[in-house]
């Protein structure tokens, strides 16, 4: 099987990469900072952050899953009475 790249084709975004980027930039604003803020700030400072917006976007990430999930179960459900 070949596969080939045309010139024309954009990239496709991954919808999670974008929400994690957004939860990330959304703790560090709460914590009074920007992505720029941390190329001026101590590494040891950085890594904190940065590990404690990883925690939280992936928090936030595993409960819109979760309610994602018990939508569409809800829905199912709900499909399966109209029958």
């Amino acid at each position: 099987m070949n596969t080939k790249l045309t010139e024309n084709t954009e990239p496709i975004e991954d919808r999670s990469a974008l929400l994690e980027n957004s939860l990330i930039e959304e703790y560090l604003k709460e914590k009074g900072y920007s992505h720029e803020d941390l190329k001026k700030l101590p590494a040891d400072l950085v890594e904190k952050l940065m590990k404690g917006a990883s925690q939280y976007a992936s928090l936030k990430m595993e409960e819109v899953k979760a309610r994602a999930h018990l939508i569409k179960e809800l829905h199912d459900d709900a499909s399966a009475l109209e029958k």
